[in-house]
């Protein structure tokens, strides 16, 4: 298919320009010097993996359709991690460990001897604030305080000052914020109550099921040891940006959509809680274009060229697993430029639909 040809080539041509060492030349991590942080808020607390080139995948109708670039590379992949934790917090209602995801975290918090829900700001949040990142969640974990992403992406209000300055907070569930500071508080929280690291849970429940290789891994930060029970456990990020998170390969990513296309199940055994994976593609009442630590394509806000129906996982630098049911697709795109990512949907869908 000569058009195939044409996109992924195209996709070839709009690698990310973040540098092999992961460093700008001043030293600074480029995932902090992008977002604007300077000393403290800047301080990276997990490992940093060197980056690898430009790679990609396409799937239709579960068949391997496309593929380029050293796919079997494990790198960083930054905020894919939060939909990572999206699956864990399904196994976790399915596990009967969270009972609705309506029910206040503070009566789970409490039961885990965690005090950090009892302020009035925060007495109120949801597990479905934090997961829509609408919680509002003020507080500090593993020194790093809410502040920082303060003013991040604010959703669709303007913000109130530069990233990082710090603002009167909202009621919980009103105001949407992309805040990794929560992000990191909803995977301890999910630590809390499967009592058992994050990373053997999902290797044992989900990656291990789906065929994935066994060199993927989920780093944590120096600071983010927990007791729970008694043991050491570390708390891991849902993300890189103060370094740590997932680190994989585009294959295992493509497992990973694959498994969510397919509603959760793998080989007709179930995976996921039967309507999980649709729940995640639900539209966030006050940010329509989020949903449970997936990103929508409502009103076609990320590519224009996509089905409205498309969800995605992306990560800084740029990362994107693209499941896109009305064409059947599952899409793996790593370092690329996100902003020219659309020319690349835009080649792919006219390529396969003529």
């Amino acid at each position: 298919m000569t058009d195939l040809k044409e996109a992924i080539a195209f996709a070839q041509s709009i690698e990310s320009k973040w540098a092999a060492d992961m460093k700008m030349p001043d030293g600074q991590f480029v995932m902090t010097a992008d977002s604007g942080e300077s000393f403290p808020d800047n301080e990276i607390l997990g490992p940093v993996t060197p980056r690898g080139g430009h790679s990609g995948m396409v799937y239709r109708g579960g068949k391997l359709l496309a593929e380029w670039g050293d796919t079997s590379r494990a790198d960083m992949t930054f905020s894919v991690a939060k939909s990572f934790l999206s699956l864990l917090a399904g196994l976790a209602v399915g596990d009967g460990l969270i009972k609705g995801l309506d029910d206040k975290v503070i009566d789970y918090a409490h039961r885990a001897g965690d005090k950090s829900f009892d302020s009035d700001q925060n007495k109120d949040i949801t597990w479905r604030h934090l997961m829509t990142q609408t919680s509002e969640w003020s507080g500090t974990l593993f020194d790093k305080e809410d502040r920082i992403d303060h003013n991040r992406v604010v959703g669709l209000q303007v913000a109130e000052g530069p990233k990082g300055t710090r603002r009167a907070m909202k009621k919980p569930g009103s105001y949407y914020e992309y805040n990794d500071v929560r992000v990191n508080r909803l995977s301890l929280s999910l630590l809390q109550l499967f009592k058992e690291p994050l990373p053997s849970v999902l290797k044992r429940r989900i990656m291990d099921p789906i065929g994935a290789s066994t060199g993927w891994k989920w780093d944590g930060y120096r600071n983010s040891t927990v007791k729970i029970d008694g043991k050491d456990m570390v708390s891991v990020p849902g993300g890189g940006h103060w370094g740590g998170g997932i680190v994989i390969s585009a294959k295992d990513l493509a497992l990973m959509g694959l498994l969510v296309a397919q509603g959760g199940a793998w080989n007709g055994k179930p995976l996921l809680p039967k309507g999980w994976t649709a729940e995640l593609a639900k539209p966030c009442p006050v940010a329509p274009f989020y949903g449970l630590m997936w990103w929508l394509n409502t009103d076609r806000r990320q590519f224009a060229a996509a089905s409205e129906k498309s969800y995605f996982a992306f990560g800084w630098g740029s990362h994107i697993v693209w499941i896109d049911p009305d064409n059947d697709l599952v899409t793996v795109l790593r370092w690329v430029d996100r902003k020219k990512a659309g020319g690349f949907v835009e080649r792919l869908l006219g390529a396969i639909n003529t």
